[in-house]
């Protein structure tokens, strides 16, 4: 039996258990919502730093089914943390930089397009995840002097704190630089993000932040854009190795930080397998293409031509985006994004664990 059907079988175990009541339920108001890391939760941080069109999705035909028009988002509408947002009572989250002074209504969205937890992935194209936290340090000291000390503390220490981040440390060397992995082991290079990521995640706990979800990387041999590496366009195993070392090392050093710090919540949702589910039984889940985007060029679509501004003008669009897992060739599409954030909000342990984000958030009815 394949690692993965025993994952899928054990999964089916698991959900008919309920959620973890380790993250404690006492309801809370206004609980504020801040967002970490890369394209996938990028809500339009690009927009607003000198980058390359290969870095933003500020043309059409980005953003048209949910928004009519480009926000900066890589999807075909909204995104996870968009329907997080919703879910948790919240406004839509506005990228950090596009908000002006007295602005501040929510949380804050600091995730770049193209961000790694390593400064050199993509250095000076990108809002690596170092600077994504000295963002928060600079919200932290003017929601201080706007608001008070107290209320800002608050607002700070009860907040979630939502990250995904790594795809693009692993993609980048499979896409530009195949010959890493010869001089340096995979686990010792996942070593190297996670305690990046580690440093990161006591960077915000020093700041006041208590809470954190945590976006597992998902099969990143299976997004379209890796299926051309592969003969006969399979997933590209190398790559979903990486991810599953990432995750394990990132589960572990959760569970960690959780016996280390006081106070410390997290929330681990395993992108992995639900997306795997997604990729390998698209119509039990409403799709009808997993392999295939429905915006690019190219076998699979795998080219990066979505809208005509990355060089090449030639690219194929689908007429019905949520018949697609993938709206480009490495980004969900809308209806992925909602069925992965409906189970982030109020998922089983099969999925989101210890706690899902509703319990995290302390809702009442959590």
């Amino acid at each position: 039996m394949s690692t993965l059907a025993l994952h899928i079988i054990l999964s089916a175990v698991l959900s008919s258990l309920f959620v973890s009541t380790r993250c404690d339920n006492q309801s809370r108001e206004d609980v504020a919502l801040f967002i970490f890391g890369d394209s996938i939760n990028d809500a339009g941080t690009n927009n607003y730093i000198n980058t390359t069109a290969n870095f933003r999705a500020n043309f059409p035909p980005y953003g048209e089914t949910f928004f009519r028009y480009p926000t900066g988002r890589f999807s075909d509408g909204r995104l996870m943390v968009d329907f997080i947002a919703e879910y948790a009572n919240l406004p839509l989250i506005p990228p950090y930089l596009q908000m002006k002074n007295d602005e501040f209504k929510g949380g804050a969205n600091f995730a770049s397009a193209g961000a790694g937890a390593l400064v050199d992935t993509y250095e000076g194209f990108v809002v690596d995840l170092k600077m994504q936290l000295k963002q928060l340090e600079q919200l932290a000291k003017k929601l201080r002097k706007e608001m008070g000390s107290e209320k800002a503390e608050r607002i700070i220490k009860e907040g979630v704190y939502l990250i995904s981040i790594g795809s693009n440390d692993y993609a980048r060397p499979i896409f530009s630089n195949p010959a890493l992995f010869q001089s340096i082991s995979m686990e010792d290079y996942v070593g190297m993000v996670i305690g990046n990521i580690t440093t990161v995640l006591k960077g915000i706990y020093e700041v006041g932040g208590k809470k954190f979800a945590m976006i597992g990387i998902g099969q990143l041999g299976c997004v379209p854009s890796m299926r051309p590496l592969t003969r006969n366009g399979a997933c590209l195993g190398e790559a979903n190795r990486i991810a599953q070392l990432h995750n394990v090392a990132l589960t572990s050093i959760l569970a960690k930080l959780e016996t280390q710090l006081q106070g410390f919540e997290y929330s681990y949702f395993d992108f992995y397998i639900t997306g795997s589910e997604r990729i390998q039984y698209p119509s039990k889940y409403g799709f009808k293409e997993a392999e295939t985007a429905c915006c690019g060029s190219g076998p699979y679509r795998a080219n990066s031509t979505c809208g005509g501004q990355r060089g090449v003008k030639e690219y194929s669009l689908c007429r019905h985006p949520e018949k697609y897992v993938f709206f480009d060739n490495g980004h969900p599409s809308e209806k992925a994004n909602q069925q992965f954030a409906q189970l982030m909000w109020n998922g089983s342990l099969s999925v989101i664990r210890p706690c899902n984000l509703k319990a995290l958030f302390k809702h009442e009815d959590a």
